[in-house]
């Protein structure tokens, strides 16, 4: 059987970044050739540093600025400004480097040149992407097998993504908006999977036991021809980012483990590292803003511009948490209740604070004592965590890692204002914990940068 050839998430994104430097490698060079652009000299001894430093400002700004996300990439609008911003940002910081990068210009429009040569083909070749790499041809085929309770919000995600063209699904019900369905008894699943099915989905819980059987005969066939077999769990947590629900409900210990990283003394260290200078660096923040928000806060906020917090941390001790003030006072006069987005209780200034982040500065002084650290999941309150500890029983788990001044729960689903949303937000939780290493933790850095930035904070 012959599958298709397509482009998966990852090799888009390296598809992009590595085109994104060859363009900016190239117009460099035929700029400093043919036309009036000397910034760079292709002769100096320099120019590997020049240009490392240049491509090394333009991933990280593309990553901040969300060039490599696939949706934004999907998005004329959203492409146009995601090159803009990234382009502008990296001239600004490119030609203020000292040392490192070439010397300042005379002739300020060379400034210009070098971001139209970081923009203009960056707009050329994106909108060639959409064209060409956004079409059905370079997407995977994919073929589903599972009862619809548990397939159907997967299947509808994946109907609209862009990347994977579901070929068909197997199932007991079919699911609104989404072709292809073949009822799962009396079918033979060799006469529904064509050659050009790239992968296939499969949970085989709730079938009969002779059903199962015999798609498990098939689908060894199938993999025999080359057709991949991916569990419903593996592929699950690769296209939403947290473990599945139902990994919690029975035999969690098959699906649910810790990263090696939870042990592993070098990156432990290095995080605690990156603790300490980062909360150095926010005190630092901290302290030369105090004046103006202790001004501003006399007047739009009236009364104290701290103030503190009880919350669980790692293993359940219970620290103090330190902010500065975002509600107004006494807005728990009543007993404790969950934030949520639009709150009445938040000031106007302190809608601001929240939306900056500025309100959580404060913290690294927690996280300079060790009782947070930068990454990890966020500490509740201990009356909202004896309430969650006795609806869920698997919310102590994130205990066991430091809390985290922002985390891939923040980051990817930051209102949780039920039990039923900190469920939610306790799945992308355990996903942190269960693949806990430094790119994950550089993406939600880089994350928490675009929330702060795009103004999305709470």
């Amino acid at each position: 059987m012959i599958t298709k050839s397509y482009y998966n998430i990852s090799e888009r994104k390296v598809l992009l970044r590595l085109v994104d430097i060859l363009l900016i490698i190239i117009g460099l060079f035929l700029s400093s050739h043919y036309f009036d652009f000397n910034y760079f000299s292709f002769s100096n001894d320099f120019i590997f540093r020049w240009i490392l430093l240049l491509i090394f400002y333009y991933l990280i700004f593309g990553q901040i600025f969300m060039l490599y996300n696939l949706t934004t990439s999907n998005n004329r609008y959203t492409v146009f400004r995601s090159i803009n911003l990234t382009a502008y940002f990296t001239t600004i910081f490119y030609v203020f480097t000292p040392f490192i990068s070439p010397q300042l210009p005379l002739n300020r429009l060379q400034i210009v040149y070098l971001f139209l040569i970081l923009s203009l083909p960056g707009f050329l070749w994106r909108f060639l992407y959409i064209w060409f790499f956004f079409s059905t041809k370079y997407s995977k085929n994919i073929f589903f097998i599972g009862k619809s309770e548990k397939i159907k919000n997967l299947l509808i995600k994946v109907n609209d993504d862009n990347i994977h063209n579901i070929k068909g699904y197997l199932s007991d019900k079919k699911v609104d908006n989404v072709a292809n369905f073949h009822e799962f008894s009396g079918t033979q699943l060799s006469s529904v999977i064509k050659n050009n099915i790239s992968e296939i989905i499969v949970s085989l819980n709730g079938f009969p036991s002779e059903i199962k059987r015999n798609l498990n005969r098939e689908l060894i066939l199938l993999f025999s021809q080359g057709i991949n077999i991916v569990s419903y769990e593996a592929f699950y947590e690769d296209i939403m980012y947290r473990v599945p629900i139902e990994n919690l409900k029975k035999s969690f210990y098959k699906y649910l483990n810790f990263s090696k990283n939870s042990h592993n003394r070098f990156y432990l260290l290095s995080l605690r590292l990156l603790d300490i200078i980062l909360s150095v660096i926010g005190l630092i923040i901290l302290f030369s803003l105090v004046p103006f928000l202790f001004f501003v806060n006399l007047f739009a906020n009236k009364g104290p511009l701290f103030y503190s917090q009880q919350r669980v941390g790692k293993m359940g001790k219970v620290f103090k948490i330190y902010k500065l003030r975002s509600m107004v006072v006494n807005a728990e006069s009543n007993g404790a209740v969950w934030a949520k987005k639009n709150d009445k209780r938040i000031t106007n200034f302190g809608r601001l604070l929240r939306s900056t982040r500025c309100d959580e500065l404060p913290q690294f002084y927690n996280v300079l004592r060790g009782d947070m650290s930068l990454i990890g999941p966020r500490p509740e309150r201990p009356e909202f965590v004896k309430e969650l500890t006795e609806t869920i029983p698997f919310y102590k788990i994130r205990h066991l890692i430091r809390p985290g001044l922002t985390g891939w729960a923040q980051v990817k689903y930051p209102y949780a204002n039920s039990v039923k949303e900190q469920e939610m937000k306790l799945l992308y939780d355990l996903y942190y914990i269960k693949q806990r290493n430094i790119i994950l933790d550089f993406k939600i850095i880089i994350k928490t940068i675009t929330t702060v930035l795009f103004y999305r904070g709470q």
